[in-house]
């Protein structure tokens, strides 16, 4: 292979990974085009709301085939919800096999400290599609009693379109390919319902969502590290995830230095105190 072939592939897979990994990741964007009528692209988005409050009042319909209000998953404990769609074959996969990946490693648990709501895009789509998705997912992030705290939710059309509105989370249905062109990420809701992080892509960090969890619950999981690391992480909301703050950092060095070098000087002090004892009682 020539020198210049090799600079080409290099650079092709530099923007292909760049395009998957610097924005969000749209479903179902195969080698033919959409329609000209109709820019899909254009309006396929997930835009931050943070403080938006979801309309609790609506309702949709749960696994079992049960009308449920929205508002019944709040009040107690932070929310990560996924919109996605069940026959999706491409990217909702993806999504829901990399939330699963991102929850294995946390200590906290689906159901004990935070709830998981799936909810379709797709108003055709049945409960019964929704509990074979279920069954699916639980089974694979593998904890007892996470059938209890992960819920996979179908809607009408105008609770979908009230829904998705408030978060920020645009689509566009594809009539030629009978598809949903969409964005891929999730949001962490306060238990008052109110949206409080926002992670793009299909990969998270478990450190961020840790982070994000216990922040949405105002603190009442977690413990002291984490409060720790809450002080050196700050969210951004222009990339999705928690960075370093430098100069908090800096600030927990410094006073973790002066500290240890005030405990060095009390320790010192006392051994002298006791060395001059003993030396008196000698005399």
């Amino acid at each position: 292979m020539s020198v210049r072939r090799i600079l080409f592939a290099a650079v092709a897979l530099a923007i292909g990974f760049r395009l998957v990994f610097a924005a969000p990741a749209v479903a179902h964007t195969g080698n033919e085009p959409y329609t000209k009528d109709e820019d899909f692209l254009k309006e396929i988005g997930f835009d931050q709301k943070l403080g938006a409050q979801l309309p609790l009042d609506l309702t949709f319909t749960d696994e079992t085939g049960k009308t449920v209000r929205l508002g019944e998953y709040f009040g107690q404990k932070p929310v990560v919800m996924l919109i996605t769609y069940y026959n999706c074959t491409m990217l909702c996969p993806l999504l829901l096999d990399g939330l699963v990946r991102t929850l294995r490693p946390l200590s906290f648990d689906i159901g004990k400290q935070f709830t998981v709501l799936t909810v379709s895009i797709n108003p055709r789509e049945t409960s019964s599609i929704a509990a074979s998705r279920k069954d699916l997912y639980v089974q694979r992030y593998g904890r007892s009693g996470a059938e209890r705290g992960w819920h996979f939710l179908t809607g009408t059309a105008d609770a979908i379109a009230a829904l998705t509105q408030a978060v920020g989370f645009r689509f566009v249905y594809d009539r030629k390919k009978d598809e949903y062109a969409h964005a891929s990420g999730i949001v962490i809701l306060t238990p008052e319902g109110k949206a409080a992080r926002y992670f793009y892509g299909v990969e998270f960090s478990p450190r961020d969502m840790r982070l994000a969890l216990i922040e949405a619950a105002n603190n009442t999981i977690g413990n002291p590290v984490d409060q720790i690391l809450l002080y050196c992480y700050h969210y951004d909301p222009l990339t999705g995830k928690y960075g370093v703050i430098i100069m908090n950092v800096l600030r927990l060095a410094g006073s973790a230095t002066a500290l240890a070098l005030g405990s060095f000087m009390v320790v010192m002090f006392r051994r002298d105190r006791r060395m001059a004892a003993a030396d008196g009682e000698a005399r």
